[in-house]
Order: C-alpha cells, then sequence, then structure tokens
C-alpha cells in the first residue's frame, strides 16, 4: 500500500468573495477519489470571514474576562461570538465553538491576515467543505472528498497539528470494534481517527507562516463516502468526555 500527498501549488492569496474551487480546480488535474485538504484560512477568506478589531465592541463578560486575563476585550468578545461555552480562560482561551470544535480562541487567527484585522474560522465547516466538494466534482467530473482544516494543539504534547473540522464525502472515523488483532483477540474499543489523521499528513506540505501552501491533494487512499457525513461524529458526547467535565468543575471552585 501507498499514497501520494500532492501541494496545489501556484495558490494565489484568497481574498473575500473568490471562487476558491475554480482556483483549487485551475491548479490539478484530480483523480477519482481523491482527498482534497483545505486550510481553513483561505476557506474563511473566500467566505468574508475578515474583521477589523478595531470595530469590535466588547461586552461586559468580554471586558470581565479582560480584567482577569489581561487580554485585550476586543479580542475576547471576537472569541466569545464564536463560541458556546468557554472551558478555560487564562493563560489562553480554551472554547467550544458553536460548530462544536474544540479549541484555543475559537479558532480566531491574527496571523495569515494584515495587521489590526481578524480572520474568524468558517462558521460551519462541515457546509463550506460540502460547497467545496460539490464545485470541485462538478468541474472535474471526479468522486472526491474534501477535509478542512485548522491548526490544533494537544493537551499533553508540544507542538500542533492539523485536525480537521469540516468534511465532505468522508467518513472521519474508521471503527475497528469487532475486528480481530494479530492473535486473535476481537478488538472492542479501536476507532482510528482518520480525517485527523489526513490533516496531519497534509500538514506536513501545508507548513506555517510567510511559504505555506493552503491546499493538499491525498491520493491512492480511498475513504470515498457517498453519503452524508458531518465532522460531528468525532466529537464525544457530553456523557463521555470527561475532560469537559473537569474542566467544568475546575471553573465552578475559581
Amino acid at each position: 500500500m501507498k499514497f501520494e500527498a500532492i501541494a496545489v501549488e501556484n495558490i494565489p492569496l484568497i481574498h473575500s468573495g473568490d471562487n476558491l474551487p475554480s482556483i483549487i480546480y485551475e491548479n490539478i488535474e484530480f483523480q477519482d477519489r481523491d482527498i482534497v485538504i483545505v486550510a481553513s484560512t483561505v476557506v474563511a477568506k473566500a467566505e468574508g470571514e475578515i474583521f477589523r478589531l478595531e470595530d469590535i465592541t466588547p461586552g461586559k463578560v468580554a471586558l470581565e474576562i479582560a480584567t482577569r486575563s489581561g487580554k485585550d476585550a476586543r479580542f475576547i468578545q471576537s472569541v466569545l461570538s464564536r463560541s458556546r461555552e468557554v472551558l478555560v480562560e487564562k493563560p489562553f482561551m480554551l472554547v467550544t465553538t458553536l460548530a462544536g470544535h474544540t479549541c484555543v480562541n475559537a479558532g480566531v487567527d491574527e496571523s495569515n491576515i494584515e495587521d489590526g484585522f481578524l480572520l474568524y474560522p468558517p462558521k460551519n465547516p462541515d457546509a463550506s467543505a460540502a460547497r467545496l466538494g460539490e464545485e470541485l466534482e462538478k468541474l472535474s467530473g471526479k468522486k472526491l472528498s474534501v477535509i478542512v482544516t485548522d491548526t490544533n494543539g494537544r493537551a499533553f504534547k508540544i507542538g500542533q497539528t492539523g485536525a480537521a473540522i469540516g468534511i465532505y464525502k468522508i467518513k472521519p472515523v474508521k471503527h475497528w470494534i469487532g475486528e480481530k488483532d494479530l492473535f486473535g483477540k476481537v478488538l472492542e474499543i479501536t476507532e482510528e481517527a482518520i480525517a485527523d489523521e489526513l490533516a496531519g499528513t497534509a500538514n506536513l506540505l501545508m507548513g506555517e507562516g510567510a511559504g505555506g501552501t493552503p491546499v493538499v491533494v491525498i491520493r491512492g487512499l480511498d475513504y470515498y463516502y457517498n453519503e452524508n457525513t458531518s465532522i460531528r461524529e468525532m466529537y464525544r458526547s457530553e456523557e463521555q468526555d470527561i475532560i469537559k467535565k473537569g474542566l467544568r468543575c475546575l471553573q465552578k471552585k475559581n
């Protein structure tokens, strides 16, 4: 078994209103069942999710958090506007976004954008992935999967990696439950985070900073799934998420 990870070159700086599917299509020849991995930054820019910091008026909660954390209340308000729950206030804001993804600062980004502006993540990453995928399939005539990614840290390790935040025509988790291991034992809990593994693979080529490449195609792995899917399939239920339960308990004590 082998696969290729192909950086799609010559992607220009993306601006609000740009036809991102057409730009991607013009720079690579697709094959059936390619997996198109796109950084959320360019998706957000094309969708116009760009705001001026000076135009944000912080509310009462943002001002209170700013007093406790020493952070800019306007930036805090930008995070709160995309969050449904704040799990940690400092030294950084760990939140669950409106779309259900738990990450630092709700994915609001001050990098890869002009000074004084903020880049918000796509409001509905699954819908963004679907729009990209449907248009790319129409343009290419091929069966394609799409993953929209962001870079995330890990709770117990240094460094960031790519993580899937939106998907189209790919199952985000592969369930090995019921399969047998090398010794014939039946697997009971093994679930493989396929979408995140692919996002991390793509991130090796995407890079960070000024030299980044926002689109990567994975070829040779057949994970195409011709039904509706959602990144929400990856998120633990409230009953299962013991980390969130622990963080809420700490907040109550403080």
